[in-house]
């Protein structure tokens, strides 16, 4: 989920550099973004392996929190109604107005402004998405659930994006920030605590309470912004 939802952002990105400027300087730029994160993915892999299995977990719940609760406050605020409603389709539109200045070079010569813009986009949403599957590909239980799910997710922006029409306007992405930004609170807590020595009642079931609770509290949260807004 989280990685659909950064996904869907580059997507928009890409897809405003190709429409406004030219599709072989949006490619190319976002070509060199995915070279950059696939060396910061062989980079990091290896620095989780190699410390030990407490450290790991204070490691991997840490860095869940840093996005967990960022896309949590903001959901909240955002399902409340104090902040604007997150969609891809405002960074499409939010990109084309950025281009709109630069003269599009002739053609045969770089077109530095839709390179930049497309790599730019590229490599904070990768970013994110190198530091979360690696995170959870780094569990003891092995990598694959976390690039199978990685995969699918690629997978289903790619075929929503050739498929349908205006693809990224139909999906209701706050509320699935927001159900992100849950889950990744809830294992990033429980990862954390494993690490520091807490014994979960439950054992592993405790994900679940732990995600249910921060799903109420912030849902009180909400109910509460909105009525006193």
């Amino acid at each position: 989920m989280a990685v659909a939802v950064e996904l869907l952002e580059a997507a928009a990105i890409v897809l405003a550099v190709g429409v406004t400027r030219r599709w072989r300087d949006a490619v190319l730029g976002a070509g060199a973004a995915l070279v950059v994160c696939m060396v910061l993915a062989a980079a990091l892999a290896p620095l989780l392996k190699a410390i030990s299995l407490d450290a790991l977990r204070v490691v991997i719940g840490t860095l869940l929190l840093l996005f967990g609760l960022e896309w949590l406050r903001k959901g909240t605020l955002r399902r409340a109604g104090l902040k604007a409603r997150a969609s891809s389709v405002a960074e499409y539109d939010e990109t084309v107005h950025e281009l709109e200045d630069d003269p599009l070079p002739p053609l045969g010569q770089p077109d530095w402004a839709g390179r930049i813009v497309a790599f730019k986009g590229v490599l904070l949403e990768g970013v994110e998405i190198v530091i979360i599957v690696s995170a959870l590909a780094a569990r003891p239980s092995g990598s694959a659930p976390a690039l199978i799910g990685a995969a699918v997710a690629a997978l289903v922006v790619a075929i929503a994006m050739v498929w349908l029409h205006r693809p990224i306007s139909q999906i209701p992405e706050t509320e699935l920030k927001w159900g992100v930004g849950v889950l990744l609170s809830g294992f990033g807590i429980f990862f954390a605590a494993e690490g520091l020595g807490v014994h979960w009642l439950g054992a592993d079931v405790a994900v679940l309470y732990t995600v249910v609770a921060l799903a109420i509290v912030s849902q009180l949260q909400i109910c509460y912004l909105a009525r006193t807004r």
